[in-house]
């Protein structure tokens, strides 16, 4: 019964804002409040999962709130000016350049393995050059959200040192054989850029024109530009993506840290700090918001067992005679399970029991983990609504999070399709 009703919170949350019925934010609330006093919890316990979820959630929360503030003071002072130009003067108005420019970029800055930092750092140099050539919008987060995929199997990201620690392996066995997965799965997203590229370029053309970044500011805009300090601001960026990355102090903090600092030195003034606070208010509140909704959501899903109970009806599924399978069917569904599955729930709540089943079937546990990097929390972070960078992307590119999941989705799950046939063919997973 739990696990019916935790595929069914997920399912009704999916179907009501894909087709805009409910805002992600109180669907996120809503619909596993509702779900959770139909499951018999009561008032008082799905309170105290709700906190429990927020208080998880609570650190990335306040990392992403500051983090969007220093991203966003940095573009106000002009930081990226000299990249929007270079790179505007680069592509000659090219969309099909501009496109795979993007792709290109997004692998070098996630080779950290940060999803946030990755969205930061591109959406502010990619999302006025996007907007100056009127390319489709949702090229822009759909061709990150792909270039961040098969970069994320690396051994030092998030979702690798789940699967590396559930199975209490290393990176030499898990991260290794996928090697070539990985190189196939870059070189099928760089395909897709070209796909996307050759579409924009056939609706817009080549435009040729002599861009100056600072014609298209405005007059506001241009006064909180801060030529003279963009030497400093950029010093202070490499510190902390640098810091972000040796890990030197919690993330949180360092953003807080950062982010007063850009301040303080940029708009010494508090009226100048005021503007920027206001001018970035209603994205810093739609950002975090959606993460502490979050929270709420994946709360009571594993407050409430049903999380657990969906992971035990899905080995359920596969018939012992079957069991040679199991890799290819963990690899195939990997991708889709990111909807359904938060990165904790799915690796140290699902990939235990597979592995665990593997074993018993004689199938090497390993590449269970193996075949679950090939898209659970990796390919499809970027797409899921239990990751808090998925809103930031969406967020920051100024889309909806159904039209960027109905877009890419299919490409998204073309990456892991090629991966798990490389995956095959190299015996990273057998059949």
């Amino acid at each position: 019964m739990l696990a019916f009703l935790g595929f069914a919170t997920i399912v009704v949350f999916l179907i009501l804002i894909i087709t805009k019925r409910l805002s992600v934010i109180t669907a996120l609330v809503l619909i596993p409040v509702l779900f959770g006093f139909i499951a018999g919890f009561n008032y008082k316990e799905i309170g105290e999962m709700s906190l429990t979820g927020i208080k998880q959630v609570a650190p990335t929360g306040i990392l992403l709130m500051f983090a969007v503030l220093f991203f966003s003071t940095m573009l106000d002072t002009g930081l990226f000016d000299p990249v929007i130009a270079l790179i505007i003067r680069s592509v000659k108005g090219d969309p099909m350049k501009v496109i795979m420019g993007t792709a290109i970029l997004t692998m070098i800055v996630h080779l950290d393995g940060d999803g946030t930092a990755t969205f930061m750092i591109v959406l502010s140099a990619f999302l006025p050059v996007y907007r100056r050539l009127k390319i489709n919008r949702l090229i822009l987060p759909g061709i990150v959200a792909l270039s961040v995929g098969p970069l994320h199997l690396v051994p030092w990201s998030g979702t690798s040192v789940r699967a590396i620690s559930s199975l209490k392996s290393d990176a030499v066995h898990i991260f290794n054989p996928n090697i070539p997965a990985i190189i196939a799965g870059i070189i099928w997203v760089f395909f897709v850029a070209y796909i996307f590229g050759k579409r924009e370029r056939k609706r817009l053309g080549i435009i040729h024109f002599d861009y100056s970044h600072k014609e298209n500011l405005t007059e506001e805009q241009k006064k909180l530009r801060r030529p003279k300090l963009i030497f400093f601001n950029a010093g202070l960026t490499i510190l902390l993506v640098s810091s972000l990355m040796l890990g030197l102090i919690p993330a949180p903090g360092l953003f807080v840290i950062a982010a007063s600092i850009a301040l303080v030195i940029n708009y010494p003034r508090l009226t100048e700090q005021q503007k920027i606070l206001k001018a970035h208010g209603a994205n810093i509140f739609f950002v975090s918001s959606m993460i502490f909704a979050a929270g709420i959501f994946s709360g009571i899903l594993t407050g409430g067992k049903m999380i657990d109970a969906m992971a035990g009806s899905l080995v359920s599924l596969i018939p012992k005679e079957h069991g040679s399978l199991l890799p290819v069917v963990t690899a195939v569904s990997s991708m889709p399970s990111s909807l359904f599955f938060t990165p904790d729930a799915y690796y140290f709540g699902v990939i235990p029991v597979l592995s665990q089943a593997a074993t018993q079937l004689g199938v090497d546990p390993l590449e269970i983990g193996r075949a679950a990097l090939l898209g659970q929390m990796t390919v499809g972070f970027p797409l899921s609504p239990l990751t808090a960078s998925t809103f930031l992307l969406v967020g920051l590119s100024e889309v909806d999070l159904g039209e960027h999941q109905r877009f890419i989705f299919k490409w998204a799950f073309g990456t892991t399709i090629v991966m798990t046939i490389v995956a095959l063919l190299t015996g990273s997973i057998h059949l």
